[in-house]
């Protein structure tokens, strides 16, 4: 048969009629073709990634060098991308992907380039805009609004419909000089500043951000190796009193006495802490230094009557040891459950709430009590805050400043009160620095104040000192 003979002679045919040399040929370029895709194109979407995305980019910059017009890049994350994948599975995650990659086609013109660069990221490249910065920078944004409606849309999953969102980091780019990674680099900054601003948003980069990044990367490692020695922070308190003025409590707050850049403001390292998971370190030797503070007022009598309030982060919250870590330094420090105070935010309601309220109730059977800080500005839903096993609400201090003299803080005010007061919560208002806002909080039926009025967050021996 012809079947068997040596299929690469010339003139020898298959049983289908075509010759064993061609056929060979044949499946040679089918195999460098698939090769080709594997090297080139990303598998699940069919878009080109992250190596073909940087030589017609290469391109890009060199032809934008010669005509002078300007391009930009585009970079795309989907927002809780991973929360799908947790929830529904990868299958589901893979689909959204596809889905993704197609709505992105959908809002470009031909010669521009969508590329995966894998996970949920995706870069969006424009060639040929406008030689004017200014427009050039609308007409990305022009597109960058487009992505942002057409990927708000719902995606359809057989019987499930999910909705998804994306940020969007833009930079621009004209010179053959510049670098393919830097861009790419910058697109990203941008792009987590998207996350930052809220979510489902874009933004441009400021090569303000460049040094941004810089001078955080600098903090992050600082902030480590503090973390790791445990000798730079220590806890202030600032004090809680009632209606009389007389003390009832003090809030514990982290700081940290950097030995070269001195006091590091909250604002800037707790983010951080958090960000890059620091905070449940942290989080444990607040809570260590604050019980041990408990046992040591109980030796006194002008302090035994004292509460603690204790800031307790989503992360820490959501450890599966939490609950034992707290009911192990109670017990080790042999403190009244009673005295300490958690403080959770709104934030957390993000989460599994059941697990949340889980580890409250069983903490609070033990004696602790919870208060939700910043209470307002968050997301909390009315739903959720009725299952809660809650002792207080906290008015956060942007309602209080202004409660003078504007008429929403006050009816906000207002609101919160009724409300905690028909959920049977004790309401306590921080940010309270005139006697005129006391008045008018005392006068809505708020008695628990905390702010520089009654005193600033100090140091332990001074919090003492002037109670």
């Amino acid at each position: 048969m012809d079947s068997i003979r040596n299929p690469f002679k010339t003139g020898v045919l298959w049983p289908n009629g075509q010759s064993g040399f061609n056929l060979h040929i044949t499946q040679r370029k089918r195999a460098e073709e698939e090769i080709k895709n594997l090297a080139f194109y990303d598998p699940l979407t069919q878009l080109p990634n992250r190596r073909l995305l940087m030589d017609r980019l290469k391109q890009a910059l060199a032809s934008s060098a010669r005509s002078g017009r300007e391009g930009a890049l585009l970079f795309i994350d989907l927002d809780n991308f991973k929360a799908l994948n947790d929830t529904l599975g990868h299958d589901v995650g893979d689909l959204l992907l596809q889905q993704v990659a197609q709505r992105l086609e959908s809002c470009v013109r031909e010669g521009d380039t969508v590329a995966r660069l894998g996970g949920d990221e995706f870069v969006v490249m424009l060639e040929d805009l406008s030689e004017d910065d200014l427009e050039s920078a609308a007409q990305a944004e022009t597109v960058g609004d487009k992505i942002l409606s057409t990927l708000n849309q719902p995606y359809q999953f057989a019987t499930h419909e999910h909705r998804s969102t994306p940020s969007i980091g833009v930079t621009l780019f004209s010179d053959h000089a510049q670098n393919q990674d830097e861009l790419l680099k910058q697109a990203d900054i941008a792009m987590y500043q998207a996350k930052k601003a809220g979510r489902n948003s874009l933004r441009f980069f400021d090569p303000q951000m460049q040094e941004t990044i810089t001078v955080r990367a600098s903090l992050e490692s600082d902030l480590r190796r503090a973390v790791a020695e445990q000798k730079e922070f220590q806890l202030f308190y600032q004090v809680q009193v009632d209606s009389s003025g007389g003390p009832v409590g003090a809030e514990a707050l982290l700081r940290w006495q950097h030995p070269e850049r001195g006091m590091v403001s909250p604002a800037e390292f707790i983010p951080l802490a958090e960000e890059t998971g620091l905070i449940l370190p942290l989080g444990h030797w607040v809570m260590a230094t604050a019980c041990r503070q408990l046992a040591a007022w109980v030796a006194q009598p002008e302090t035994a009557h004292l509460t603690l309030a204790v800031n307790v982060s989503v992360k820490q919250f959501h450890l599966p040891t939490f609950v034992e870590e707290v009911l192990t330094l109670i017990g080790h420090f042999k403190i009244d459950p009673a005295k300490l105070e958690l403080e959770i935010t709104e934030s957390m309601l993000l989460g599994n709430v059941d697990d949340i309220i889980a580890k409250m109730t069983t903490l609070k059977a033990r004696g602790i009590s919870f208060s939700m800080d910043d209470f307002g500005t968050g997301y909390s839903s009315l739903q959720y805050l009725k299952r809660l096993p809650l002792d207080q609400l906290k008015i956060d201090q942007s309602f209080v400043c202004d409660i003078a003299t504007d008429d929403s803080d006050k009816a906000i005010v207002r609101t919160i009160i009724a409300m905690a007061q028909s959920l049977n919560l004790n309401v306590i208002a921080e940010g309270v620095e005139t006697e005129e806002q006391r008045q008018l909080l005392l006068n809505k039926g708020c008695a628990i104040y905390q702010g520089y009025l009654f005193g600033r967050p100090v140091p332990i021996e001074q919090f003492e000192a002037l109670l």
